[in-house]
C-alpha cells in the first residue's frame, strides 16, 4: 500500500510515494525507516533513496506508470472541456499551462472517440489510441480481445493487421476500405517526421490531422452561418 503527499520543494511540485507507515512496528519505527523506500518524483527527475527494497521500486513502478497512462486520458479530457466551453480562449489556457498543442490535440481525439464509460481500465491510453480510428463496435472487439488476452500495444496493432490482411485475401473489404490516396514522396516524408515529433503512429496522425482539420472548417461553417443569420435578424 503506498500514500501520497505533496509538498512543494524548490518551486517543484514533489509527490512522495511510500508504504503505509503502519507496514512498519511503531515500537520499530525510526527516523531512516521513515526515509526508507520513499520515492520524490520532481518537475526534472526522480530521487531514488539507497537501501529502496525491490518490492518499494516495483510499488512505485506500477504507481507511476498508471499516473503516465492516466494523465494522457485527463489531457485530453481538459482540453475536450475547453474546446467545448471556452471556443475563443481555450488556446490562451494550453499556452498559460506550458503545453504542446499538437500533442493535446491527438490525446483530445482519443478522448472524443472513447467516451467514459467504454475506456478499459486493464488497457493502456496508447492501446486506444490504437483503435480510436475504428467504428465503435469493432472498438469493442478489440478492446475486448485485447483485455482477454493481456495483449501489448504492440501485440494488439499486429492482431489488427494480420486481421486486415486476412480479410484482405479472403476478398471481404469493400471498395470504400480498398480505396488508396495517392501522395507525393516528399509530402509523405515530411507527414513521418511530423507525427514522429508528436509521438504517435503515423496512420493516427494522419486521422487525427484530417478530423482536426474537418471540425476546424466546421466549426468556422457554423460560426459563419451564425454572423449571416445575426446579420440578417438585425
Amino acid at each position: 500500500m503506498m500514500t501520497n503527499r505533496v509538498s512543494d520543494l524548490e518551486d517543484s511540485k514533489v509527490v512522495l510515494f511510500r508504504r503505509n507507515a503502519s507496514a512498519v512496528p511503531r515500537q520499530r519505527r525510526t527516523a531512516v525507516d521513515e526515509r526508507r523506500g520513499q520515492v520524490l518524483t520532481t518537475k526534472v527527475g526522480l530521487q531514488m533513496p539507497a537501501g529502496l527494497t525491490f518490492e518499494d521500486w516495483e510499488r512505485a513502478g506500477r504507481q507511476l506508470s498508471g499516473i503516465v497512462n492516466s494523465s494522457s486520458w485527463w489531457l485530453g479530457d481538459w482540453l475536450v472541456y475547453g474546446k467545448d466551453h471556452y471556443t475563443d480562449r481555450y488556446q490562451r489556457g494550453i499556452r498559460a499551462a506550458g503545453l504542446q498543442y499538437q500533442t493535446l490535440r491527438n490525446y483530445a481525439w482519443v478522448s472524443r472517440r472513447f467516451d467514459f464509460s467504454r475506456r478499459r481500465a486493464a488497457l493502456s491510453f496508447q492501446h486506444h489510441a490504437e483503435l480510436a480510428s475504428l467504428p465503435i463496435d469493432e472498438q469493442e472487439l478489440w478492446l475486448d480481445r485485447a483485455e482477454q488476452m493481456q495483449w501489448t500495444t504492440k501485440q494488439l496493432r499486429s492482431a489488427i493487421r494480420v486481421a486486415r490482411e486476412d480479410e484482405a485475401r479472403d476478398g471481404t473489404q469493400t471498395p470504400e476500405t480498398m480505396r488508396r490516396l495517392a501522395v507525393p514522396g516528399s509530402r509523405l516524408q515530411w507527414w513521418h517526421k511530423a507525427a514522429e515529433q508528436s509521438g504517435i503512429d503515423f496512420e493516427q496522425w494522419v486521422l487525427a490531422t484530417l478530423d482536426n482539420a474537418a471540425e476546424r472548417a466546421l466549426v468556422e461553417d457554423e460560426a459563419a452561418a451564425q454572423r449571416e443569420q445575426a446579420g440578417i435578424s438585425a
